[in-house]
């Protein structure tokens, strides 16, 4: 099976692509990480964490694609949805919109399978998460892995990631990310 594993941050991914990169997922013959995450403002958050993935991919020797950053496309793919909760319906809408590319990756490229480190995160839901991709991604097949969570905190304790304490998008920064006027400005 040839595998796209979406991907949000090194952080949470570094576990899965370790397993990955290892063979110890059985019947994985071959993988690439997609980072496309266009929900993640502002746009030098995304850089930071974007080259934070490169940074271990390489490291690794691992396939890696990057889609494009289009923050406007994904802000009017939740539009209505900006006050919902995290792990409200907003994020049903911005994991379906992200395993949507996910899924048009795959296809053009030659990929049997999508699995993601979208649920990893404290701040998500892994059953939301599964669910979106299981109604999203047709008919590419869903591999619901549960990542090795020592392995992943092993991992991050070893190394310098860049870490960020909230999802991704202006809508979930926590209280300890105050939006900076600038912030403020752009997302309207």
């Amino acid at each position: 099976m040839k595998l796209v594993l979406a991907s949000c941050c090194a952080p949470c991914s570094a576990g899965a692509i370790k397993q990955l990169a290892d063979g110890e997922i059985a019947g994985v013959d071959d993988f690439i990480v997609l980072f496309y995450n266009p929900n993640i403002f502002p746009n030098d958050e995304y850089i930071k964490r974007m080259n934070e993935q490169i940074r271990y991919c390489k490291e690794l020797g691992v396939k890696y694609a990057i889609g494009d950053w289009n923050h406007d496309a994904w802000r009017d793919a939740v539009r209505g949805l900006e006050n919902e909760p995290e792990r409200g319906r907003r994020c049903d809408a911005c994991f379906a919109y992200r395993f949507a590319y996910a899924r048009e990756f795959a296809l053009k490229n030659g990929y049997d399978a999508v699995a993601s480190v979208f649920g990893v995160s404290r701040h998500k839901d892994q059953s939301q998460v599964d669910a979106a991709a299981q109604h999203t991604l047709g008919e590419i097949a869903y591999l619901p892995i549960r990542w090795d969570e020592n392995l992943r905190q092993s991992i991050g304790r070893a190394s310098n990631f860049y870490r960020q304490n909230y999802c991704g998008c202006e809508f979930s920064f926590r209280k300890s990310t105050a939006p900076t006027k600038e912030m403020v400005l752009v997302a309207k």
